[in-house]
């Protein structure tokens, strides 16, 4: 289904079959989506700010530049989305499903990724600048992603040898 260029602020999509549609570029903001099923979906470009995608399964979605500034992903599952260079500013992350997630050069300043599995996530180049990284990082490449003073790490998390760049 070709929902692109779409305006969905505020639509209820609780709970709603909506594998592989296209919402790209799509104005998706403060959204319920809820569980909905968003297996293989097209988000590129979408803007999900503030959107609610608590549980939602986003296996294999497409979230190429996506604005998901204080969006709701808590136990979302994200495995093997593609979140290159997505804004994930402020997302709530918590308990979220991200192994094998490309999200290269994506900027998560701020975001919350407390006991999120990140395991085989691809972080390079990866903004993490104030983000709770108390997370399942095994495997995980975080190579030249940025950290400062503020971001949190499970106390044995050495972000100097996991090819981490201090800013």
């Amino acid at each position: 289904m070709n929902l692109s260029n779409g305006w969905f602020q505020r639509f209820n999509f609780e709970g709603s079959d909506l594998k592989e549609v296209d919402f790209s570029n799509s104005d998706l903001t403060r959204a319920n989506l809820t569980n909905a099923n968003l297996r293989s979906a097209n988000l590129r470009r979408a803007d999900l700010t503030r959107a609610d995608l608590t549980r939602a399964d986003l296996t294999r979605a497409d979230l190429r530049c996506a604005n998901l500034t204080g969006a709701n992903l808590r136990s979302a599952n994200l495995y093997r989305a593609i979140l290159i260079d997505a804004n994930l500013i402020d997302a709530d992350l918590y308990c979220a499903f991200l192994t094998s997630a490309d999200l290269r050069t994506a900027d998560l300043t701020g975001a919350d990724l407390t006991n999120a599995i990140l395991y085989h996530a691809n972080l390079t180049g990866a903004n993490l600048s104030s983000a709770d990284l108390r997370a399942d990082l095994r495997c995980a490449n975080l190579t030249d992603a940025v950290y400062n003073e503020a971001t949190v790490f499970d106390d044995d998390f050495d972000p100097i040898k996991a090819g981490m760049i201090k800013i």
